[in-house]
């Protein structure tokens, strides 16, 4: 009698099968998954009012710096342009908060009612 055809060998990883669930995963088409998409258009409502905040807000510091470069280091030349720009900076920083909410708000307003749509779908 032969004992090695009532022999039964198995190799299991998880580390190997969690691999190849990853890579498999990568080349499966996408299923829409309803609260995935929620999250998106969440995120969404505030993207475009942060880029436009962050972007003067960094301007803004950007003309202070510029302005208070030329007050301090050409003060006999510059000393009035560097007030002026010094102030624009200010100004261009304290519009960044009241720019992001502007733009916050039309977000919402456009995308509240998918957003409200999906809420009431995923609440059933």
């Amino acid at each position: 009698m032969d004992n090695n055809k009532e022999k039964f060998e198995y190799t299991y990883s998880a580390k190997r099968q969690d691999e190849i669930e990853k890579i498999r995963k990568k080349y499966m088409p996408k299923e829409e998954d309803k609260m995935e998409l929620l999250r998106k258009l969440d995120r969404d409502v505030t993207k475009p009012g942060t880029l436009w905040s962050l972007i003067l807000g960094i301007a803004g510091c950007l003309l202070l710096g510029i302005g208070m470069c030329c007050t301090m280091l050409w003060a006999d030349s510059f000393f009035v342009l560097g007030i002026v720009v010094g102030i624009l900076g200010m100004v261009v920083i304290g519009m960044a908060y009241p720019v992001y909410v502007r733009i916050t708000k039309k977000q919402r307003e456009k995308l509240a009612p998918r957003i409200l749509e999906l809420t009431e779908e995923l609440s059933k």
